[in-house]
């Protein structure tokens, strides 16, 4: 085999593994993509320890339409007896009066849920760190089940990283509020939680600032 010949197999090879590389990387987004959108649409209503609500902006204690949307659908679930107590969660931004947990409490409350029945966690500046905080509230009470509130593209990710956390967990998403809206928001929460769960999985970190903001 002379040296031209094999530079030229070489090449082949290495065209080869690239093609390899970007179809496996493709199905894996692909994949991952498909899972995300698949668990948005399941609503599981089954009977838990708690009803968790992530957090999401607040202004001065009044929630953001987003968070409302997830607070309203967590009463819901609470009047119908899917669970005893509501965990609010959710740390606060610089210069915040108020924990995105704190007004979700508020918000509760001012709805008729009772005092004793929400249980606040507010801590947290992402996903995960939000998750964990409730998580280790969750087992320290001796509840092990939770039904998650979130948005739907949402879902998939705050289940696995409440798996990771220790809970029992599966989820229930809103289906009203700005998220929802259109098909092309809808398309871009997709994508986003795509990659903020692929990047979850390879570097055990949160991504809640990849693409459009929860």
């Amino acid at each position: 085999m002379n040296i031209e010949t094999r530079k030229a197999g070489i090449k082949e090879w290495t065209r080869r593994g690239l093609i390899g590389f970007v179809l496996m990387l493709a199905l894996v987004v692909g994949g991952t993509g498909f899972r995300v959108w698949q668990q948005a649409r399941q609503d599981d209503r089954t009977k838990a320890d708690a009803v968790v609500v992530l957090g999401a902006a607040q202004y001065a204690g009044r929630p953001s339409p987003i968070l409302e949307a997830r607070l309203r659908h967590a009463k819901n679930l609470f009047d119908r007896g899917v669970a005893g107590h509501i965990i609010t969660g959710g740390g606060r931004r610089s210069g915040d009066r108020y924990t995105e947990a704190e007004a979700g409490l508020r918000w509760l409350t001012s709805q008729g849920v009772p005092r004793d029945r929400v249980i606040v966690v507010g801590e947290g500046s992402d996903t995960l760190g939000t998750i964990n905080a409730v998580a280790k509230t969750a087992l320290d009470r001796g509840w092990h089940t939770a039904v998650i509130v979130s948005d739907p593209w949402h879902s998939l990710r705050a289940r696995t990283m409440a798996h990771d956390a220790g809970l029992s967990a599966w989820t229930s998403p809103t289906h009203t509020g700005p998220v929802v809206q259109t098909r092309e928001i809808q398309a871009k929460y997709i994508l986003r939680e795509t990659a903020a769960l692929l990047y979850y999985r390879v570097f055990n970190a949160p991504a809640d600032d990849i693409g459009v903001d929860l």
